[in-house]
């Protein structure tokens, strides 16, 4: 099932997503926990035109934001690096979260934003110390996450800055819906791309990373509780702007596309911050 959220005449509400690419909204569905409470049954007496909707963020309140680093070797090796012996792991706040074609915003303190394409697990199920052979159990399902990075802040300030460099608002696009476990029943066998105005910058399937998503849930939930709603980024492949040669860092003007096989694409807008 393809789970959405969106506003309609200014509430969010859940939906399924049919094959005819009309949402029917899920019944007593509202609350991001509804979602991991109960079944999921669609409203069948109501269909709405996905073009009638402004898609959302997913999963708008998650406990947790979990981010993998270096979690592909090209990538690795693109930023200067060996393969990492362990994962390397850091976090980002829910302000930073946004949903389809929502603007990512320009910082006027970083002139080094980057992007970079990952497929996101939703967790479904809380958990600690869980077997690497039962990590898939806790996943709800999956779906299109960009890691906005703002290098200068990341790598180049005292200490390296990762959380700060990471978190800025709008900083963490996800979307442009669910994709339940159920149906996308191997996170290590999808392909995953990105554009930047329509031109490809990343292209990999998820069967290179160096860490699995059942590797990742399982290793993790040693140091913390996972939460149903908690958001993994798995980390993404090759082709980011700070690994070409002259470095590519986004302007205003700038459209962003997430595509990954199974579940959809995930579009934004660049813009600069007006909130400056």
């Amino acid at each position: 099932m393809k789970i959405a959220r969106f506003e309609l005449g200014g509430e969010a509400d859940y939906g399924a997503l049919g094959e005819d690419g009309r949402i029917r909204p899920l019944k007593q569905i509202r609350a991001q926990g509804d979602l991991f409470a109960q079944p999921l049954t669609p409203a069948a007496e109501l269909v709405l035109e996905l073009d009638l909707v402004q898609l959302l963020a997913p999963i708008p309140h998650p406990e947790k934001i979990v981010c993998i680093g270096k979690n592909y070797a090209d990538h690795a090796q693109e930023m200067g690096g060996e393969a990492p012996e362990l994962p390397i792991v850091f976090s980002k706040y829910n302000s930073a979260l946004i949903g389809p074609d929502e603007v990512i915003r320009l910082p006027a303190i970083s002139q080094q934003v980057d992007f970079e394409a990952e497929l996101v697990v939703v967790i479904g199920k809380e958990g600690r110390n869980i077997p690497e052979a039962h990590a898939r159990q806790h996943v709800f399902g999956y779906t299109c996450g960009n890691d906005i990075s703002a290098r200068d802040w990341q790598k180049g300030r005292p200490g390296g800055q990762w959380l700060l460099g990471k978190t800025f608002d709008t900083f963490a696009p996800t979307g442009p819906w669910i994709v339940t476990a159920d149906e996308l029943t191997d996170p290590q066998d999808v392909h995953l791309r990105l554009t930047l105005n329509g031109e490809e910058m990343q292209n990999a399937r998820t069967n290179s990373m160096i860490y699995s998503v059942d590797f990742l849930i399982a290793h993790l939930s040693k140091f913390f509780t996972w939460r149903p709603g908690d958001l993994l980024f798995t980390g993404t492949p090759a082709g980011v702007g700070a690994g070409r040669h002259p470095p590519l860092f986004l302007k205003p003007g700038d459209e962003l596309a997430v595509h990954i096989d199974r579940i959809g694409t995930l579009t934004n807008p660049v813009a600069a911050d007006d909130a400056e």
